[in-house]
């Protein structure tokens, strides 16, 4: 063929149907990093959490986990835990996040997609 078309519309229609698969594939994967914030105060924390992100960024990591610890020596609400939802709201680096696996501390611990 000397001048073939391509269908544009085609590669977008495929790209759509991979974007579930991966992102499911992303949901049980290991981190490519992981950061500890126990014994962290809360600015601190975000200090390490802005850095980490953006490394991880750079290093165009998929997965993060953040361990924030379960809040236990916290008095009220766990500090920790809810410093790291706020920072993962607002950072555009973020994307879908979750409770990580009892292996991998349950609810004391964050894993973050990355955009």
């Amino acid at each position: 063929m000397q001048n073939p078309v391509i269908d544009k519309d085609s590669e977008i229609d495929a790209e759509k149907t991979h974007a579930p698969k991966k992102r499911r594939y992303l949901r049980i994967k290991k981190a490519d990093a992981i950061l500890d914030l126990h014994g962290f105060s809360r600015d601190d924390a975000l200090s390490a959490l802005e850095t980490f992100f953006e490394n991880s960024r750079r290093e165009t990591f998929d997965k993060v986990l953040i361990v924030h610890g379960k809040g236990n020596h916290s008095s009220g609400e766990a500090v920790l835990k809810r410093t790291v939802q706020e920072f993962i709201e607002r950072c555009p680096y973020a994307g879908e996040s979750g409770q990580s696996r009892s292996a991998e501390g349950g609810s004391g611990a964050t894993w973050v997609l990355l955009k």
